[in-house]
């Protein structure tokens, strides 16, 4: 549709990376926050006193996940909250309540208060779901979808970065730099509050770029989507639909590509509304309130992403605990048996926080130059079926780096870490797209997202408790790769299950204008004004009709 006088908006026509970035920065803010007690978390409950020393890797996965059980009782709610006042005052909200717990943590003098700490940001925290439904509303050309949906995970690589280094390097400054901090000062008295104030700076910064920067982006609390704008618009042009990635899937997933219509395969009918310029407007949540937005399809995506964050929290939680758990004497595998690895590594705290930063940069390449390699060339179904068939590898391997000799140690560490960056990088942004895709309305994909950040917030709460007691237990019989071995286990399960997963296209989409000024001076000469649409396939044997009313 072109305008005379057009609202102003923004130009949806290139890749939106201005937002994109403010986005980023706020999301930024978060895996920093959250990463930074990782390598002291079983530290923390040692110096606590909490339970015997023999289950501080059980109390050091309550610790963890005590953010993601209270963030899986609220994220649905500040999903469907966002629906009704928009992204970005929930998001600023989530970054303050992060904030918030951050400093309750860091003013702890006993486990429970960190705890409780913990559990306030769980609460007021819904980041998850609203910033993925902020991307799927910023990107409106669907060949922009694997490179926008592979931002945020880029950033929580960078996060991974630079969390575990502030809170390895930082925690206990009093002992680990006592030229710079006293043990009779503020951070002798409260140990971790030096890497919780550096994340809360962090915070704070990110609040006030999204405060004034940051564009709303619900499609039906735009400032370009008021009545008196379109009774002040005039049509040029007949009416004609735009493809957007928001309107209708405009591209196929089981494609080897993105933005083109080979191998179209359309099955469902739609119905949809565009703007006055043409862009695609949402129906209302009225519109879809009679059809069911948990489809199956959106279901099993859900539970797909459930255990994969699962047996990703669990090694995001063992790998320290395994790093700094004491060594035992060397011995080969050969000679000891499949099932005998009593020990970790026997590595510092700031060792740790120094992989662990090193990690990132390794997730970070793969996010950056692996990924999109991948997309472009398997295309994101093969992708995620890839990935998700070799996660179980990951975790098999990891307990016997316990056997290697120690000049040879970091070289196994770095091969690990390396293949466990390219299974886990990859399937979290091609989950993201499909998930979008299965989306019956823009509407609720907030409802949709929050869903399933509660999901993952419910898995990644269960997984490191029971990894940590499954640690602990096997510890005890010397075998502490019976916990890795678990969670290889719930790898093989995700493995089947994707299988399952639904991949329908849509059909039939009709298309009418909400702009009351765009009827035509004779109503009744409305109805027989269509626009059909064909589509062939790739081979050009077979034809699509779509039909439009305009």
């Amino acid at each position: 549709m072109l305008l005379t006088n057009p609202p102003s908006k923004p130009r949806s026509e290139g890749f939106p990376t201005t937002q994109l970035f403010i986005l980023a920065i706020c999301r930024l803010a978060e895996p920093v926050a959250l990463a930074s007690c990782f390598p002291y978390a079983w530290v923390m409950v040692r110096d606590f006193n909490v339970g015997d020393k023999s289950n501080a890797s059980f109390f050091a996965g309550i610790f963890i996940s005590a953010f993601a059980l209270s963030e899986s009782f609220t994220g649905i709610f500040w999903g469907s909250f966002s629906d009704r006042i928009g992204r970005k005052p929930v998001l600023l909200f989530g970054c303050a309540g992060t904030m918030l717990s951050m400093l309750i943590v860091g003013f702890s003098t006993n486990f429970w208060i960190a705890l409780t700490g913990r559990i306030v940001g769980g609460l007021l925290n819904g980041n998850i779901g609203v910033i993925q439904t902020m991307v799927g509303e910023l990107v409106t050309k669907p060949e922009h979808e694997p490179r926008a949906y592979a931002v945020m995970p880029f950033v929580w690589s960078i996060g991974t970065i630079i969390g575990p280094a502030i809170g390895g390097l930082t925690a206990r400054p009093a002992i680990s730099m006592p030229d710079l901090f006293s043990s009779t000062g503020i951070f002798g008295k409260f140990p971790f509050l030096l890497p919780n104030l550096i994340c809360s700076a962090l915070l704070l910064v990110s609040i006030c770029l999204g405060y004034f920067f940051l564009i709303e982006t619900h499609p039906d609390m735009q400032p370009w989507s008021t009545e008196e704008e379109y009774q002040n618009t005039t049509a040029e042009t007949p009416l004609m639909a735009t493809a957007g990635a928001i309107a209708d899937a405009g591209v196929d997933l089981r494609t080897e590509s993105y933005g083109t219509f080979n191998a179209v395969d359309i099955q469902e009918e739609k119905q949809w509304k565009v703007n006055s310029d043409g862009s695609p407007r949402a129906p209302s949540i009225t519109a879809v309130a009679g059809q069911s937005i948990f489809t199956r399809r959106i279901v099993m995506l859900i539970i797909a992403l459930g255990l994969f964050t699962y047996h990703s929290m669990t090694y995001d939680h063992l790998l320290p605990i395994f790093f700094q758990d004491k060594r035992r004497s060397h011995h080969h595998v050969a000679s000891s048996g499949l099932f005998d690895v009593p020990g970790g590594l026997g590595l510092t705290t700031q060792a740790v926080g120094v992989i662990m930063s090193i990690n990132g940069l390794i997730a970070l390449f793969i996010q950056a130059v692996v990924f999109p390699l991948f997309a472009a060339w398997l295309g994101v179904w093969k992708t995620l079926i890839l990935v998700t068939v070799l996660h179980p590898v990951e975790y098999f391997i990891v307990p016997y780096l316990a056997d290697l000799p120690s000049h040879a140690l970091y070289t196994g560490i770095w091969v690990c870490l390396t293949i466990r960056n390219f299974t886990s990088i990859l399937a979290y942004p091609v989950l993201l797209i499909l998930l979008k895709e299965a989306s019956p309305s823009p509407n609720v994909l907030g409802k949709i997202n929050g869903l399933a950040a509660s999901a993952g917030a419910a898995c990644r709460t269960i997984a490191p408790p029971i990894a940590g007691l499954l640690y602990g237990i096997g510890a005890r019989q010397g075998f502490t790769g019976l916990a890795w071995w678990g969670s290889g286990f719930v790898a093989i399960l995700g493995a089947i299950q994707v299988f399952w997963v639904d991949r329908e296209t849509n059909k039939t989409a009709h298309v009418r204008s909400v702009a009351p000024c765009l009827a035509p001076i004779h109503p009744e000469q409305r109805d027989n004004e269509v626009v059909r649409i064909f589509v062939t396939e790739a081979d050009e044997t077979q034809r699509h009709d779509i039909t439009i009313d305009v």
